[in-house]
């Protein structure tokens, strides 16, 4: 605890006096960062913007609060709480953004919606954290998206 109130510039006792753990700590940090990985979800609007500029902004919001927000995201889930009740909105909204999707023809009519979003999830931490996790999170954006949709098969017209 002392070096995370040394880098918040408070004294250790203030931390100790919000947070009675270590544990509770890490738990207000696991639910500030999925509240904003929902918000940055929310932003790509899912609902409304067409369901490939929306996959885009959001994988590229995702990239982003996953970068910063690494540690506190990659811890488990604490069944029951917050954070898990913000992990499943996101899961949900991200299967509603795919549905759309597959509705509009950008995926397969009978692609598993459930798989396609493991692996959406899997391009992301690929992304986060393979050798090119240094590049821009839109031009990390379009590689996910575009590895989701079209996979590393020959494209039509290619040589």
């Amino acid at each position: 605890m002392e070096p995370i109130a040394e880098a918040a510039g408070v004294a250790r006792t203030t931390v100790h006096r919000r947070f009675a753990s270590r544990q509770a700590l890490i738990e207000a940090l696991a639910e500030s960062a999925v509240r904003q990985l929902a918000e940055a979800v929310e932003d790509g609007r899912p609902d409304t913007a067409p369901p490939l500029v929306s996959l885009h902004r959001i994988t590229a919001n995702v990239l982003r609060i996953k970068g910063a927000w690494s540690y506190a995201l990659s811890r488990p889930d604490d069944e029951g709480g917050t954070a898990a009740a913000g992990w499943e909105q996101v899961g949900a909204r991200c299967l509603e953004l795919l549905g759309r999707a597959q509705d509009e023809g950008l995926l397969d009519a009978s692609v598993d919606l459930e798989w396609t979003r493991r692996v959406y999830y899997a391009l992301i931490g690929e992304a986060l954290h393979g050798p090119q996790a240094q590049q821009d999170p839109d031009a990390l954006a379009t590689l996910v998206v575009d590895t989701l949709l079209h996979g590393a098969g020959r494209r039509s017209g290619a040589n």
